[in-house]
């Protein structure tokens, strides 16, 4: 499997890749914040929104395909948590439907708030797409690091990232083996058959766990992440941040013109 999900686009060179990666850390927590608190009906404050990450991918050279194509991949997700929201709101009726035994409505109210969840998650997912894809990982963990996010979460994060590859690549060998066996049978066998699966990638992963630890400990590590690159902030960065910053306040205060 592939190890550069996130970063695929990361080692182009554009003005965005250059940045400081503590620079788009900031300014993408500011602008993810600006658009979740966004009044419902801020319609030209989601129209510059959408203009300042057009801008961002312009510069940035990630080809808009693979930022839409990763958008609808973790939408459905999104889509998932909110949908019963317009079923359990109160307010103005817009529909009732019998299912089954039970008839639900779905009001006006909730179906505003999902609409404005889902632009909200929808720009924050393109913010953070666009931050991954233009800095690599271990930069990004360095970032996070500088900005004094617990040590711990960073490394969380780094072996996550690191072994759930390797943890895939071993479930994709256990289905490959399981297959060649000729899987079927009743389905308590097949259920059983895949709960011995999960119980030995349970002991493997744990097995490798200690062994990964014993090697890293062996060779020094202390449960600080190191990069050969030193992060620099540069004028660039305070140029872009700032220019940054100003676009996001004048998107957050266009409602009130």
């Amino acid at each position: 499997m592939k190890h550069s999900f996130l970063d695929q686009y990361s080692d182009r060179d554009s003005l965005i890749h250059r940045l400081d990666p503590r620079t788009k850390l900031v300014t993408t927590f500011l602008f993810i914040t600006a658009v979740a608190l966004t009044p419902p009906d801020g319609w030209p404050s989601y129209a510059v929104y959408v203009a300042i990450l057009a801008i961002w991918l312009l510069l940035s050279r990630v080809p808009v395909s693979y930022v839409l194509k990763r958008s609808s991949v973790v939408l459905p997700f999104v889509v998932l948590i909110a949908i019963f929201i317009p079923f359990f709101q109160e307010g103005e009726v817009a529909g009732s439907y019998n299912m089954w035994l039970w008839q639900v409505s779905v009001t006006y109210s909730g179906l505003e708030i999902l609409r404005n969840i889902l632009i909200r998650a929808w720009l924050s997912i393109l913010s953070l797409i666009l931050l991954t894809s233009t800095t690599r990982l271990p930069e990004l963990l360095r970032g996070l690091e500088q900005l004094h996010m617990p040590k711990v979460m960073v490394m969380l994060l780094s072996f996550m990232y690191r072994y759930i590859f390797v943890l895939v690549d071993e479930v994709m060998r256990m289905k490959q083996a399981r297959d060649s066996r000729n899987f079927g049978g009743r389905r308590w066998w097949q259920i059983r058959t895949i709960g011995n699966m999960i119980g030995t990638l349970f002991i493997r992963s744990y097995e490798r766990g200690e062994r990964v630890y014993a090697a890293m400990v062996a060779r020094g590590f202390d449960g600080r992440s190191r990069t050969l690159k030193r992060l620099r902030f540069k004028p660039i960065d305070a140029y872009f941040g700032l220019s940054l910053i100003l676009l996001v306040i004048f998107g957050s205060l266009i409602n009130l013109i």
